[in-house]
């Protein structure tokens, strides 16, 4: 096991602190993973929210140090409240741990109310040249006298600095073209250039329906710029429902993006860890379908397993290439 810089307790940190004087330099701690500030509500479901970011920014391999914003009442079917946490808390909790940790980048889910959309902004401010991932979700649920006043401040305030926008074409055209008339529904680079005019310098828009073909059934997922549309990738629909799916792809671009990768084949990777992450998905409860976000950590299941145990290997392995996995993916959102 590699030494940290920190001792154990009692006794034991003199011989500690000796066995480490001996190792070489490189040896005696490793690089920290890059660490990812979130803002999000508190999910009792483990869905979504800080639960859900937590769980795949480690399975992404990067360290997630989470903000509680509010805390949901939901179970695994739908959200029946929140209590949104006083704005000041929120401010607190991320300014005591940005004295300590250095952060490689953001990801901002809901917010809880428009105060703390304020402070948030505030702290994001202070850090213009890190990353910023926003996920806008469904707040359906929310009474109309906190949705708009949220979303006005969201779109005035956490627009500006964000690199990439990220939710469901619905939601997005719902949120940035609500005076959209036309008959057809605005295209990824129209979303993009209403939420360029805010400052965001790309958005990310999942769901879109596709003319089918057949009995099947697909939708697009795109990267887009004002400029017009960058990547993106196909699934076919399952009649499945999922909860924390938006979540779960906005942290693992946060966890890529936070490391260095490259934008285009970030969203490439994180679309397919989504996919994948979906495509292992479990039914906790009676409600919906859940990701799994460490699909890669179980080996697919043989018939003769019970009868013919392998040998145990306790080395653990590192996470696959989101990319393969266990096999085709069965592209079910």
């Amino acid at each position: 096991m590699t030494p940290t810089s920190k001792s154990p307790p009692g006794g034991a940190q003199d011989s500690a602190g000796a066995a480490s004087d001996a190792l070489p330099d490189e040896l005696q701690e490793a690089p920290p993973p890059a660490c990812v500030m979130c803002f999000n509500a508190s999910d009792p479901s483990g869905a979504g929210g800080l639960p859900g970011d937590v769980a795949t920014l480690a399975a992404m391999g990067a360290h997630a140090l989470p903000v509680a914003t509010s805390v949901l009442m939901r179970d695994s079917a739908e959200v029946f409240d929140h209590h949104p946490i006083d704005a000041d808390a929120v401010a607190e909790q991320a300014r005591t741990v940005l004295q300590d940790i250095t952060v490689a980048g953001w990801k901002v889910g809901f917010l809880g109310s428009a105060d703390a959309v304020s402070v948030v902004a505030e702290i994001l401010s202070d850090y213009p040249d890190v990353p910023l991932v926003s996920y806008l979700p469904n707040l359906g649920w929310l009474d109309e006298d906190q949705a708009q006043p949220y979303h006005e401040a969201f779109r005035e305030l956490i627009l500006p600095a964000t690199e990439v926008l990220i939710g469901n074409h619905k939601t997005l055209a719902d949120f940035l073209l609500p005076d959209w008339d036309s008959e057809r529904p605005p295209s990824a680079r129209e979303l993009a250039v209403a939420a360029g005019e805010h400052g965001t310098r790309f958005v990310l828009v999942t769901g879109i329906m596709l003319p089918a073909k057949g009995a099947e059934q697909f939708i697009d997922n795109v990267l887009a710029s004002p400029q017009g549309a960058l990547a993106g990738e196909k699934f076919e629909m399952f009649e499945t429902s999922f909860v924390g799916a938006g979540d779960t792809l906005s942290a693992a671009l946060a966890a890529l993006l936070a490391s260095g990768a490259e934008l285009q084949a970030a969203v490439g990777e994180a679309l397919g860890f989504m996919d994948q992450a979906l495509d292992a998905g479990f039914r906790p409860g009676m409600g919906s379908v859940l990701p799994d976000r460490f699909f890669w950590a179980m080996p697919p299941g043989d018939e003769d397993d019970e009868m013919n145990p392998p040998d145990v290997d306790l080395a653990p392995e590192p996470p696959p290439d989101p990319g393969k996995g266990k096999g085709p993916p069965r592209r079910v959102h």
